[in-house]
């Protein structure tokens, strides 16, 4: 995709939605002795997150994982729009953008894996991580440098406000 397609595309954007496992993380699951899962997640995403907040969207989190740990993430970051233990995303993500009343086009979604291709196909811009399989790679619309768990989401964050304009004057005030 061209750049200026993919800017046109990030500047219409109100709403991210990412799937966790994968995308928010690496992927792994990790289980302590009493049964409990353990995630790891990137600081470097939270601050892209909170950077999008800040900027007016609003971040939502569609996941087929019920893990205590990604609510407790989504708590610290203030993402409130957290959709749990979904098999049907994409079914989930229309409810969502609509209580939202966010228009499909106005929408960003990174996923890594199956469960994320019709979304991806369906919103404005759809992105997805180098390790996805390759119908998603060849849906989306940006897939990027970083690897889930490892920045991916970050990238996405700084894309989008880069075409909005918004990113450059975020940057300079950590510098002040």
């Amino acid at each position: 995709m061209k750049q200026a397609d993919l800017d046109g595309r990030a500047r219409r954007v109100r709403l991210l939605s990412c799937d966790v496992d994968g995308v928010l993380t690496d992927g792994k699951i990790y289980y302590a002795a009493d049964g409990s899962q353990l995630k790891a997640f990137s600081t470097l995403d939270g601050l892209g997150l909170k950077m999008l907040q800040e900027a007016g969207m609003t971040v939502a989190w569609i996941s087929g994982s019920r893990a205590p740990a990604v609510t407790r993430r989504a708590e610290d970051l203030g993402v409130t729009h957290v959709v749990l233990g979904v098999d049907d995303k994409l079914a989930a993500w229309e409810r969502l953008r609509l209580q939202l009343r966010v228009d499909a086009q106005d929408c960003a979604h990174i996923g890594d894996d199956m469960p994320d291709l019709r979304v991806i196909m369906r919103c404005g811009l759809g992105a997805t991580v180098p390790h996805a399989p390759a119908p998603l790679r060849e849906a989306a619309h940006y897939v990027t440098r970083a690897d889930g768990g490892a920045g991916a989401v970050r990238e996405l964050c700084e894309l989008i406000l880069a075409a909005q304009g918004a990113l450059e004057p975020m940057l300079k005030a950590f510098a002040q």
